[in-house]
């Protein structure tokens, strides 16, 4: 089950259940769209993956025990501010790769 973190690992940016801005790689690291596409260009800094948007929690109970309020969001934040100068040597190497490639 995804831990949907409640921000933007680099910005910072509320990231609710809800949010359509919500990006994460197949490891779970979360940003927000912008940070995805404007300083990211679509390459995890902590793997090489790329990005997705990240599914919405049911907020309602559809199934006995299954929805947002029977296994709530993560509300803990995580922030690791990407440092720019080595993210984008790391990203120039791989950037023009596809996702599934690398």
């Amino acid at each position: 089950m995804l831990k949907m973190k409640p921000n933007c690992e680099h910005c910072d940016l509320d990231l609710p259940n809800d949010s359509s801005d919500a990006m994460i790689c197949s490891y779970e690291c979360t940003f927000c769209a912008d940070c995805v596409s404007d300083v990211l260009e679509n390459v995890c800094p902590n793997c090489g993956g790329g990005f997705k948007k990240r599914p919405t929690r049911p907020t309602k109970e559809w199934r006995d025990g299954v929805s947002a309020s029977h296994q709530p969001p993560s509300d803990e934040r995580f922030l690791k501010p990407v440092d720019l100068e080595a993210h984008l040597k790391f990203a120039s190497k791989i950037k023009n790769i596809s996702p599934r490639n690398r």
